[in-house]
């Protein structure tokens, strides 16, 4: 970084290995492309990964991976930016040994994820499309009476949402389960949110999982919460509860969940994210019943991704300019 600040590069060299699912096309890479000579691709094989990464001065990844040995072997690199709020794809460690800051992009998607929830849970209570589906095929045209019903309708006021997580995204989750007339309770981290946990009862997870008419889940992936909702933590579930994740799929143990959802252990279930992605077809939960998939695209909305880049680009432009942001790997020193 010395050498730019000096005047010595007059241009970096700027890589966006995987851009796609940022920029499909409806955003402008022109602010980026300001800063330096900006190659962006939309899609980065491993095989493709040391070529086109060789000379970048610069790198910006969303799930392309940068490993311990990728890292060795790409000298010039002075700058790793994630495209996303986890930075689990790239080796942190390594990067700082080799004295590479890692910066990522710590809020963005808060509305649009918390809006994300209640599309899934609100599809889980009403099945609008299905019901929309069996009107256009005649069904309406058919009936006897003036309405009619394909799957139970469930009224949200009154329930209990409980909240695994309660960060930016959960408080807000809170905010608007607190609207639909919900009372909610959470376990996590967020005691030091305190505009997040205003109405929220702090409880224990054994507590959470009983009660709860409504659980999603907001906490990171970690050691400790990984396949944290199990066969065992299912089984204090109530039969008429229904699971949402948005979070990281690996927070499931898939299998169990299944065999809860087909067994009728627990209602339903909606999640945007897989343990696996791409998903595979031997997923079990492809055909587990009254179980919603969508392709991890909760916070995908345009606005949420336009907020994306732009702090994406602010962060490359600070380390620029000498004062890096929105580190992740810097040392205790610092």
């Amino acid at each position: 970084m010395d050498r730019w600040l000096k005047g010595e590069i007059m241009m970096v060299n700027i890589v966006v290995l995987d851009g796609y699912t940022l920029n499909p096309g409806d955003l402008d890479w022109g602010r980026l492309e300001q800063l330096g000579n900006v190659t962006v691709y939309d899609r980065t094989s491993a095989a493709e990964l040391m070529e086109r990464a060789a000379n970048a001065d610069m790198i910006l990844t969303n799930k392309t991976q940068l490993s311990a040995a990728t890292l060795e072997q790409l000298p010039k690199l002075r700058y790793i930016g994630v495209l996303a709020t986890g930075y689990n794809i790239v080796d942190i460690d390594a990067a700082r040994e080799r004295g590479i800051p890692v910066a990522n992009i710590p809020t963005y998607g808060t509305h649009s994820v918390a809006q994300f929830v209640f599309a899934l849970l609100l599809e889980l209570c009403h099945r609008v499309q299905r019901h929309s589906d069996a009107v256009h095929d005649g069904e309406w045209n058919h009936c006897p009476d003036f309405c009619f019903t394909r799957s139970p309708l469930v009224e949200l006021a009154g329930k209990t949402m409980g909240l695994i997580g309660l960060g930016r995204i959960g408080g807000q989750v809170a905010k608007i389960a607190k609207a639909f007339g919900m009372r909610v309770i959470a376990v996590g981290s967020g005691r030091s949110h305190p505009a997040a946990i205003e109405g929220v009862e702090w409880v224990e997870l054994e507590q959470l999982l009983v009660e709860s008419d409504v659980i999603s889940l907001h906490c990171p992936l970690t050691a400790s919460t990984e396949k944290l909702i199990n066969a065992e933590r299912l089984a204090l579930m109530k039969p008429s509860a229904l699971l949402i994740n948005t979070s990281r799929g690996a927070l499931i143990h898939e299998q169990d969940l299944a065999d809860a959802l087909n067994n009728g252990r627990i209602a339903g279930a909606a999640v945007d994210v897989l343990s696996i992605e791409p998903s595979l077809p031997t997923n079990p939960l492809f055909s587990a019943d009254n179980c919603l998939i969508t392709p991890h695209i909760a916070w995908a909305t345009k606005e949420a991704r336009a907020r994306l880049m732009g702090t994406a680009v602010d962060n490359v432009q600070h380390f620029l300019s000498g004062q890096p942001t929105n580190v992740v790997n810097a040392s205790q020193k610092e």
